[in-house]
């Protein structure tokens, strides 16, 4: 009896456990710069992109209000303070990060895109798995935005008409 009461937490454990590692999925491999854009979202609903042309997944890309060092700076001051946010990847103009929830341990892929040419971040936010992400990665986008919007260092820009 004692065995099986082991036996029966051990392969609850291991269950739960492939289970919450197969939430993270793999790590895309079509994330960065490529022709100086972020990547398109996917036909699913669950992304959002300020490069986006498709309406059902544009959101604004942050104007510059201030000098971009020092909004770059504020961005990753800001990030790095969120207990589910892991900087992967960061240059001069470029962020990746990968964001996990903190019940189902689901893993989204989140880009920053400085272009100080065109004065603004584009941004991406994208969950690797499913269709539906209840709206969380606009939310993340919308929720980066207000702090900096909060502290005049960044208002929405305007929506591009096509792509260069």
């Amino acid at each position: 009896m004692f065995s099986l009461r082991i036996l029966s937490r051990s392969t609850l454990v291991l269950t739960c456990s492939v289970l919450i590692m197969a939430c993270s999925g793999s790590r895309p491999d079509n994330l960065g710069i490529v022709k100086s854009t972020l990547s398109a979202c996917p036909e699913s609903p669950n992304c959002v992109s300020s490069d986006s042309l498709d309406d059902s997944h544009y959101t604004p890309a942050f104007k510059l209000e201030a000098p971009s060092n020092v909004v770059w700076q504020e961005v990753k001051l800001y990030l790095q303070a969120q207990h589910n946010m892991e900087i992967i990847t960061e240059t001069s103009n470029y962020l990746y990060l990968e964001s996990t929830s903190t019940f189902m341990r689901f893993v989204d892929d989140f880009e920053l895109h400085l272009r100080q040419q065109d004065g603004i971040i584009a941004v991406r936010s994208a969950s690797r798995l499913g269709k539906s992400d209840f709206g969380v990665n606009k939310q993340r986008v919308d929720d980066l935005y207000k702090e900096l919007n909060a502290k005049g260092l960044v208002t929405e820009a305007a929506k591009p008409l096509s792509k260069n």
